[in-house]
């Protein structure tokens, strides 16, 4: 595994391949995007749009396959094996492959930044608290998204191709580290209104999503007081979002409505039992006209994916409330404060900063545990879907697993995939399923 080269990147931001350095003779050297203002801004924004179209693509549409969000219904080959899942899902799935060369270019082209822009901009210290705090979280995002899908996964990209693995629970780990830096960074400094113009413009909004996606893996760690704090650090009002136009078009747009590779299954792709009739949600993602493939009723997509130009949320404000509500239950803390959190999320219909409106009636189950964490699944299946994390919370909310139930997921984590094997022999073994 190599860091990808930065030339290559801002110049091919929308591809993927499996080489990791390639030249382009067009694009500007290195040594001019990593030792200038404009090199700096330009990686930045080039990163984000990377994780946000190639990255993106491959965090939501493979894990939510392998998690029954989506059904791969293509003839090509890469997208049967993920579909059919199980023990027979090959270590040379292009997928699987996709998956892991995106995010680990995302955390190459963070890693350089994060090693030259405190040179690079010390003159400029509101741009540089920024540029590093936007690096910090897109590496640890990238973490975050590796940890999803493998056992163990590089901390550190290796430009020599002989990276060291270390379990998922250490790269989250890392992740809050990065995010808890941000926090330092971007308190200490507050970013310029020449970083917020220029690199997160007017729809990315770094700091409620540095706490939001704090709160995401604190949770995920079982961090349950600091995903609290993080939670309600965030601006339930504020929106941050990936732009898309025709020229860097929404991923999951063109490979479920132009390419036809996918279609989303019915009822979020959640047994019955979860799903609620007069849910908005249903409504708001799914619609006519269905198909029938194998016996299956498939919908159509709409939300966050029915136009190439269609905006993606970075985070979702109910995930927070949600993320609020676990942490509650899952510490032992108050209950009621925890059906509360429920309850803003289940009975909504106005005010949501995406239009996600659930419009159900308040919660009237159990109030003990067992039944909130049933409850909370069940939301955030509905609010979260394709958002990249059913296949963790499918494995966190011990839901049934494979190899003896394939319903819900059909592997727990992936195979490394062979181009990495074959060139780093540190790749550890594969997992069972």
């Amino acid at each position: 595994m190599k860091s990808i080269r930065i030339l290559f990147l801002i110049a091919a931001l929308s591809t993927a391949g499996c080489k990791l350095d390639i030249t382009n003779p067009n694009g500007p050297t290195d040594a001019q995007v990593l030792t200038t203002r404009d090199g700096m801004i330009t990686l930045s924004i080039g990163m984000r749009q990377f994780y946000s179209t190639s990255g993106l693509e491959s965090l939501i549409l493979t894990p939510g396959t392998t998690a029954r969000e989506v059904k791969g219904i293509t003839t090509f080959t890469n997208i049967l094996e993920l579909e059919a899942g199980g023990t027979g899902l090959p270590t040379f799935n292009g997928n699987v492959l996709n998956l892991w060369l995106r995010l680990l270019r995302v955390m190459g082209m963070a890693e350089d930044i994060m090693a030259n822009a405190s040179t690079v901009l010390a003159s400029d210290a509101g741009m540089r608290s920024g540029v590093m705090a936007h690096a910090n979280l897109f590496k640890a995002m990238a973490l975050g998204g590796l940890a999803t899908a493998f056992e163990q996964l590089p901390l550190q990209t290796n430009r020599a191709g002989q990276a060291t693995f270390s379990d998922r629970k250490a790269a989250i780990t890392e992740a809050i580290r990065l995010l808890d830096e941000a926090v330092t960074l971007v308190t200490a400094t507050p970013p310029s209104a020449a970083f917020n113009s220029q690199v997160a413009g007017t729809d990315f909004d770094l700091i409620n999503t540095i706490q939001a996606y704090r709160a995401r893996y604190n949770l995920v760690a079982g961090n349950y007081s600091a995903a609290l704090t993080a939670a309600n650090a965030v601006n339930l009002n504020a929106r941050s979002q990936f732009v898309y136009n025709t020229q860097s078009p929404n991923p999951v747009y063109q490979q479920v409505q132009i390419s036809a590779n996918y279609a989303p299954r019915a009822n979020f792709g959640l047994p019955t039992t979860l799903v609620e009739n007069g849910d908005g949600r249903l409504a708001f993602y799914l619609t006519t006209p269905d198909k029938t493939i194998n016996g299956e009723v498939l919908k159509t997509l709409k939300g966050f994916f029915d136009a190439i130009d269609r905006p993606i949320p970075v985070y979702l404000p109910d995930e927070v409330r949600l993320i609020r509500a676990e942490a509650l239950v899952r510490s032992n803390g108050d209950l009621n404060a925890a059906v509360t959190d429920i309850n803003a999320v289940r009975t909504q219909r106005t005010g949501d900063p995406f239009g996600v409106y659930p419009g159900l009636n308040a919660y009237s189950g159990a109030v003990t545990s067992d039944a909130l964490l049933v409850e909370i699944y069940k939301q955030r299946g509905a609010e979260l879907f394709l958002t990249g994390q059913r296949l963790e919370d499918s494995r966190r909310f011990g839901r049934p697993a494979p190899p003896a139930n394939l319903t819900e997921r059909n592997r727990n984590f992936y195979p490394y995939p062979d181009q990495e094997r074959l060139t780093n022999p540190a790749t550890p073994a594969d997992p069972a399923i």
